[in-house]
């Protein structure tokens, strides 16, 4: 009985995952282990939950698993995996369709040096963050994810332009209508339509 039970997981392992050559296996190995981190981090900083960020990395290796023929990670795949789980991030937060409570152990990690504000001033700190994050959500794409970059890990104008293959001028419209988009809407969500 227990035969049978190995075999038939070792069916259903078989057809799920896709068919890899040695090497390409090799190659994803090696940028999981050289990147998972960095990935987790960038989710990490974008979502604020740890489990959602473990989703995101799990999400952006899955899906070069899944790819019909080998990867293709251009010249740079730090900026390729980093932009992969900006959106991957983004694609959670957008997908979340509750407001559920969070620990407060949980959500205080994610804000920068938060230990000099009082408890108040950190709770109204935790507040406006996932404010932001709930209208980052509903940004369009394209500048959720260029307001990502910039503001949660830190890149300038220049380098996302290079990352997204496009001109600074343009990173820099997109920034600003993202930035306008963000305030009007965390007013309202506050309450301060004016």
């Amino acid at each position: 009985m227990n035969e049978s039970r190995d075999q038939e997981e070792k069916d259903v392992q078989a057809a799920t995952q896709p068919k890899l050559e040695p090497e390409t296996q090799g190659r994803l190995e090696d940028l999981f282990r050289k990147h998972h981190r960095r990935v987790f981090r960038a989710a990490y900083r974008i979502t604020g939950n740890p489990m959602d960020a473990e989703d995101a990395l799990q999400t952006v290796f899955m899906r070069l698993l899944r790819r019909e023929e080998s990867p293709t990670l251009s010249d740079d795949p730090t900026a390729y995996l980093h932009r992969a789980a900006v959106n991957a991030a983004l694609d959670i937060v957008r997908s979340r369709r509750s407001n559920r409570a969070e620990a407060l152990e949980e959500v205080e990690s994610t804000l920068a040096d938060s230990s000099g504000l009082g408890q108040e001033r950190q709770v109204e700190s935790r507040e406006i963050k996932e404010e932001v994050r709930k209208a980052l959500a509903r940004l369009n794409p394209k500048m959720a994810e260029v307001f990502a970059l910039r503001y949660f890990e830190g890149y300038g104008n220049n380098e996302i332009a290079r990352m997204l293959g496009t001109s600074r001028s343009t990173i820099g419209v997109m920034l600003h209508r993202a930035r306008h988009s963000l305030r009007t809407e965390v007013r309202v969500l506050q309450g301060d339509a004016s």
